[in-house]
């Protein structure tokens, strides 16, 4: 009795699917060496796993460049168109892999860049922030009657390498002579550089 019918569809399961693979290629590449043998054919098979393990059979060994010796011009022009052939093909392949990739690392790589404007955007925003509660906890002059703005200026990096990192920590405000709102004592910023 034989096997019934089966549907011929993906199989889901990966390991059913690579077991069916190896037997079926075994198969095929059988049924390709028998028909070269019974009919006197030149039978030649490429298989690639999904994995992109090449399999190959050829009839004869011509298509390695071996054996050319009993050959003729017009047969050596004929592997050779076939040979061109597919080595095109598998350049195509090839190349369309490859711009694929660089595509994806394209798209990665302007991700990454609007990620960079982004963030970038909030460092400048959190210096701003940062310049501006230093204003309303210190005022424009500090006990010593310097200039606390042209300091924090200086401090924050303006006119220097906007790409340079910037860490910032919480802190307590230094006491000061003068009084400040109990509120604002409890906020304050500190940015240092490396």
């Amino acid at each position: 009795m034989g096997r019934g019918k089966i549907v011929i569809r993906r199989i889901d399961n990966s390991t059913s699917r690579q077991v069916t693979f190896s037997k079926r290629r075994n198969g095929l590449l059988k049924k390709a060496k028998e028909l070269a043998i019974l009919c006197d054919a030149e039978v030649g098979v490429v298989i690639f796993s999904s994995t992109g393990k090449l399999h190959d059979f050829a009839s004869t060994r011509q298509m390695m460049g071996e054996e050319l010796s009993g050959l003729n011009v017009k047969e050596l022009q004929n592997l050779e168109n076939q040979l061109e052939i597919s080595l095109r093909g598998v350049r195509m392949k090839k190349d369309q892999i490859l711009m694929d990739e660089i595509e994806e690392l394209t798209r990665k790589g302007n991700q990454i860049h609007q990620e960079n404007v982004e963030l970038y955007k909030k460092v400048n925003l959190i210096r701003q922030e940062n310049m501006d509660l230093y204003k309303k906890v210190y005022g424009p002059r500090d006990v010593n009657g310097a200039n606390r703005t042209s300091l924090l200026l200086d401090g924050l990096g303006i006119g220097e390498d906007s790409h340079a990192p910037v860490h910032l920590q919480l802190s307590q405000p230094q006491h000061q002579n003068y009084e400040t709102p109990t509120r604002a004592t409890k906020l304050g910023y500190i940015i240092l550089r490396n």
